[in-house]
């Protein structure tokens, strides 16, 4: 029980054995800015795929089709060990987890955004323009309104798998959940049964009210 109430600690308040912001306040953090960012590259990716322009679609084609084919722990490895280089400077390893986690979940974010765009039936787009209005305004107050609530039930099982995978930004030495739990355990490894099993159970509450929170939002767009 000892080692469980110091890891609360930790898990609630700061990195382990010291710093500013670590353990559960990091991995909402990384999730939020992430999921944002990742919204927002689906956006802008979801309409170049659906795009009349060839060159803009097949760009966001290959962008969407090259990520979903390799795992996300290689892209994360990609930007900690390969973009310095690129850049010609260091990236700590916060701001690298938040650039690898929207990089991937973009591409993934692009697919709702292209699916729920889809969806909305072709008469509203003839709709819009009968009225005067023109592609760009169409596409901003009639039909992306529209498909957002047909994204919804895809976008919350896209933040769900996004909140799991934050888990491995613990490789390049984020003390999120997961890293903290780790360092813990290597100074108390008796209890890694305990530890473990208390951060299962905060994964699981976090991702239940992703999924209830989308479940209202859903009811409430379709009532």
């Amino acid at each position: 029980m000892e080692v469980i109430i110091r890891f609360a600690k930790y898990l609630f308040v700061g990195a382990y054995p010291h710093g500013p912001i670590g353990g559960l306040l990091l991995t909402l953090v990384l999730c939020s800015i992430a999921g944002l960012l990742s919204f927002a590259v689906g956006l802008i990716g979801g309409l170049m795929r659906t795009a009349k322009n060839r060159l803009i679609r097949g760009i966001a084609t290959v962008y969407v089709e090259v990520v979903r084919g390799i795992p996300f722990i290689m892209v994360l490895f990609w930007f900690y060990f390969l973009m310095p280089r690129v850049l010609g400077r260091p990236l700590t390893e916060v701001p690298t987890s938040i650039y690898a986690l929207t990089f991937f979940f973009g591409a993934y974010a692009t697919e709702v955004v292209r699916a729920g765009i889809l969806s909305v039936p072709f008469g509203q787009h003839e709709a819009a323009a009968s009225t005067g209005l023109t592609p760009v305004q169409a596409t901003l107050y009639v039909i992306l309104p529209q498909a957002l609530r047909n994204m919804l039930p895809s976008l919350a099982n896209l933040y769900v798998s996004l909140v799991k995978d934050t888990s491995l930004v613990y490789f390049i030495g984020v003390v999120e959940l997961t890293g903290a739990a780790t360092q813990v355990m290597r100074r108390e490894s008796w209890a890694a049964f305990q530890l473990f099993a208390c951060i299962l159970v905060v994964y699981w509450i976090i991702c239940s009210l992703l999924n209830l929170l989308s479940d209202r939002l859903e009811r409430r767009l379709l009532a």
